[in-house]
């Protein structure tokens, strides 16, 4: 019996429905587990973080693309002790290239290469 049943349904779904070039899933609930609301719950899988990088989300906008996760993942965000919190990253192939390009501009070249002798 795995350990994370709930991250496992999300992957399963997710990489069928959307088949994505990247899924990136975080389980953050422990981070939360303090607060108030989580108080009782004895689930360890409440707060996610995704990341889906899918040509299903190409001419869609943001809240269209997190419409279709939630509308996925339903059964897991309805369920008593089920996800608490989603945080969704969605975007095309072209929107992940797009965003490495300008994080490697940022970056920068080096001026000179230094030796060490």
């Amino acid at each position: 019996m795995s350990t994370t049943p709930v991250e496992d349904a999300m992957r399963l779904k997710i990489n069928e429905a959307f088949k994505p070039s990247n899924l990136e899933i975080y389980n953050d609930s422990a981070m939360h587990a303090h607060h108030k609301a989580m108080q009782g719950s004895v689930s360890k899988e409440t707060h996610f973080r995704l990341v889906i990088t899918s040509e299903a989300f190409k001419s869609k906008m943001q809240p269209a693309r997190h419409r279709m996760v939630y509308a996925l993942l339903k059964e897991e965000l309805d369920r008593a002790g089920g996800i608490h919190a989603l945080q969704l990253k969605t975007r095309t192939p072209a929107e992940e290239e797009r965003q490495r390009a300008r994080e490697t501009a940022e970056q920068g070249q080096p001026i000179a290469e230094v030796e060490n002798k």
